[in-house]
């Protein structure tokens, strides 16, 4: 009956040309233009901001700089595991309140597509499936399997249910304009046979009959059954086209940069590329297009996936992981964003034209016989600038750019040229102990208990052979030990340990001392060790402690690779050239840690030694120290250069796994990367040879002011007294625009181009609304050189330039500059002049 429902809806689509999904409250539709909001389709401007990636008391603010933005809807995935970690036990409280998240939303104005998936992707542990849900017989993820299916009906339940009964859903009033059942299946359905076909037909069926009363959408399915909305994910979606004539184009993820991994580059997407792909999604017929990530944040406690993903969520995203717009890209955005708005009416009235200017280059315009007309002009070469004829006009289209004309005639913004100020950030580093530099004193700060090598939990068990750790451990912790007693004679004292896992990384002690460590990284999580050791005549012990770092979140079957010690492991090179197997032994097995036991994270056991020396550099330890909060609202993060690899708490609050030690590559990194040509994830890095994540965030929220408490577990050896405590600053504010810029696009208007038209501005404003600019570090107007914080004079500059900009904005919150030689003079004839100026407020 649910799929002759979905036949006879498709039908009436057909019949009406508009996909009505709802006859109470707000109304939302779509059809082959547009999402459709109470009669009225709506280009919209989106992005992803994941509730549990910051805390409720930063949702009003991150919620409040994404509408600033220009942002009109926030999208969210909903986290399986995060909300059920023992079935039938749900958990909605603190930033895991869904509800409270979507009325935060809601306050602002802004709309929400909920994506309930329940599989995530995202980075996250298991891909957001719960590890109970592994364990349930017969099941098999993502596949037309019944215990599968029924598990997954009933949590997309529960989430609906508890969004109407808040009376959530644009139907009755609220926010929620869309949802999306599973995640870029079609990406690795190939995988699962004809059994993908069936199951994403159920899976369609199931959702439509959940009766939100707005469309449902599919990522990267092109087979999403009719009323599903298949939509794009990817870095450019200008190209894709949705698989029925009467659904909208649409694009759920454009990745705004990339996730990073421990052991890895830091990766960043320079905003005149980001630029471009969005306006080239609009001039193409796109109307919903949704930032991934807009605010990408933290992974807090263990949350991370991949294997190997940081505990920094970054992203290099249009706000930074600790809520402060990252400039010039948000400020970039925006100005895109308003250009774009300028054109909305032309852009949902009628479907686009596209005609060629030539190799590379493309006009697409939008005109309606009531006059409405707005145009784009793309110049999709990566090589080299080009001036186009246009209705008339010329027009200079820089190289892989778009130039955006709300009025088919005056260009309101180009893409690869920003008008928005760069913004530094700077950290300012202290003692945990504030000016405490005594290394005595820094010590008699700190206290720590020793974790036991090897068994020591009552609950510890025995199994004959080597057992695959997540199987074993249903991921309650990191941590598995694999001990083993074993007879040499005494000739036989002087071997090789050989070890395979499949990881993610491994500790091997004999006789309760270290002897070697291995790990995976990203691309291959499996390690193989071969340690020379020496081995006490008689009995001695073997214990091998094997660890993840976050479960695996993507790829067919995913669920079911494993990680652990599965062999073989050997002795290798005893006596006369013998290989002794001991993969079959008897093993004794203890699941996590004795300070896990102890629960010596909230800092409150009795067990803590506060004698000197304080030990440093050690193996399997727990520290405890209090420190003061900084002064201030400035976002606060613990820099622990110095600790090897572990996991941090602060207040009780695990703010995530940390590994300083893991230095990434040293090649593949450039000073600058050429946003021209396609982007890709390895394309711009920075920070080689350097460590993957060295600042961890500790949100604001979870500090007192004084006497916070800090714990850490240290697993391979490191000295907490290096630790510093920093707070994220806003530095100096750069800014460059050429004679050649459009007028800013807040000023943008057709009316006035019927005079002299307007040059090119340069406008300034202090970052916190009660700053004003103290001083101009640097001016030129010419042909200055450099970046922010290191720009100089070029062989042409004014004079005049520093004078005028300084009595144009000392002591004001904003200013605007005129760039012309009107302003400044001109210091060399017929060569195209920029101002520059670096500024500061306080």
């Amino acid at each position: 009956m649910a799929m002759i429902r979905i036949e006879s809806l498709v039908i009436l689509s057909l019949a009406l040309g508009l996909l009505e999904m709802t006859v109470s409250g707000a109304s939302v539709s779509y059809d082959h233009r547009a999402l459709v909001i109470d009669g009225k389709r709506r280009v919209l401007i989106s992005g992803s901001i994941h509730y549990p990636r910051s805390t409720p008391e930063m949702w009003p603010d991150l919620i409040q700089k994404s509408k600033d933005g220009g942002l009109d809807v926030i999208e969210t995935y909903v986290f399986w595991n995060l909300h059920e970690p023992t079935r039938n036990q749900y958990d909605f409280e603190g930033r895991k309140d869904l509800v409270r998240f979507v009325k935060t939303v809601a306050e602002a104005g802004l709309l929400v597509h909920l994506r309930i998936g329940p599989y995530v992707c995202a980075e996250w542990n298991y891909g957001g499936f719960p590890l109970w849900l592994h364990f349930i017989p017969g099941i098999k993820f993502r596949t037309d399997n019944e215990p599968f299916k029924a598990e997954m009906k009933r949590f997309t339940a529960k989430v609906v249910d508890m969004m109407k009964q808040e009376k959530l859903y644009a139907s009755q009033g609220g926010p929620i304009i869309l949802s999306q059942v599973e995640n870029e299946y079609g990406n690795i359905d190939s995988a699962y046979g004809s059994a993908a076909k069936s199951y994403i037909n159920w899976a369609a069926t199931m959702a439509i009959s959940l009766d939100t009363g707005v469309p449902w959408v599919m990522c990267q399915q092109s087979d999403a059954p009719d009323p599903i909305i298949n939509t794009c994910n990817g870095f450019y979606c200008d190209q894709f086209t949705p698989n029925s004539k009467n659904k909208p184009k649409m694009w759920t993820e454009n990745w705004s940069g990339w996730f990073q991994s421990f052991g890895g580059a830091v990766p960043y997407r320079p905003v005149e590329d980001l630029a471009f792909a969005v306006a080239r999604f609009f001039q193409l017929g796109g109307t919903f297009q949704n930032y991934y990530m807009y605010h990408g944040g933290t992974n807090f406690g263990r949350t991370t996936g991949g294997p190997f993903i940081t505990t920094s969520y970054d992203y290099d995203a249009p706000i930074d992981e600790y809520g402060l717009p990252r400039q010039p890209k948000w400020g970039h955005l925006k100005d895109v964003h308003k250009a774009i708005k300028l054109c909305e009416a032309a852009l949902v009235a009628t479907d686009p034209a596209v005609t060629s200017l030539g190799p590379n280059l493309e006009a697409t315009v939008y005109k309606t016989g009531s006059g409405l007309c707005a145009a784009f002009l793309a110049n999709f070469g990566a090589q080299s600038e080009a001036t186009v004829n246009f209705n008339g006009n010329s027009y200079i289209l820089p190289a892989w750019s778009v130039s955006i004309l709300p009025d088919c005639k005056n260009v309101a913004l180009n893409t690869a040229k920003i008008n928005a100020a760069v913004v530094s950030p700077t950290f300012r580093r202290q003692y945990l102990k504030g000016n405490i530099v005594s290394p005595e004193a820094i010590q008699s700060d700190w206290s720590w208990v020793n974790e036991p090598v090897g068994i020591s939990k009552n609950n510890a068990f025995t199994k004959v052979g080597l057992l695959e750790q997540i199987n074993t451990t249903a991921d309650v912790s990191d941590y598995l030990w694999y001990s083993l007693s074993i007879g040499i004679q005494e000739d036989e004292s002087q071997t090789v340990l050989h070890v395979e896992s499949l990881g993610h990384a491994l500790h091997a002690f004999i006789n309760g001392k270290l002897a070697g460590s291995g790990r995976g990284n990203s691309g291959n999580a499996k390690v193989a060790l071969d340690i020379p050791i020496t081995l006490t005549s008689g009995k001695s012990t073997i214990d091998l402690l094997s660890l993840t770092v976050g479960l695996q979140n993507y790829g067919a079957f995913f669920d079911t690779w494993g990680a652990g010690i599965t062999g073989p492991v050997k002795l290798k090179g005893l006596k006369n050239g013998t290989t002794i197997d001991l993969s079959s032994q008897q093993w004794t097995y203890q699941i996590g840690l004795k300070g896990e036991e102890l629960r010596l994270s909230s800092g409150s056991s009795s067990r803590w030694v506060s004698q000197s020396p304080l030990p440093t550099k050690q193996t399997l330890i727990w520290y405890k120290t209090n420190f003061n909060a900084p002064a201030g609202n400035n976002p606060v993060a613990l820099d622990l250069t110095g600790m090897g690899k572990g996991e941090a708490w602060v207040n009780g609050q695990s703010i995530g796994r940390y590994w300083p030690t893991y230095i990434s590559s040293n090649s593949g990194c450039t000073d600058s990367c050429d946003y021209r040509g396609s982007f890709s994830a390895n394309k711009c890095l920075k920070n080689c040879g350097k460590p993957s994540q060295q600042l961890y965030h500790v949100p604001r929220s979870w500090l007192k002011s004084t006497m916070n408490t800090l714990v850490l577990f240290e697993e391979i050896g490191g000295d907490p007294t290096q630790i510093t405590i920093v707070t994220r600053q806003v530095g100096n504010l750069c800014s460059w625009v050429s004679e050649s810029h459009p007028l800013p696009v807040d000023m943008w208007s057709s009316d006035q181009y019927r005079g002299n038209k307007p040059g090119p501005v340069l406008s300034m404003k202090c970052p916190s609304p009660n700053q004003v600019i103290t001083y101009i570090k640097f001016a030129s107007f010419g042909t200055p050189r450099g970046t922010c914080g290191s720009y100089s004079h070029g062989k042409c500059s004014s004079t005049k330039a520093l004078s005028i900009v300084r009595k144009a904005c000392i002591g004001l919150k904003s200013c605007n500059i005129g760039v012309s030689v009107d302003t400044f003079g001109d210091p060399c004839s017929g060569v195209t002049k920029s101002l520059v100026v670096e500024a500061s407020c306080t």
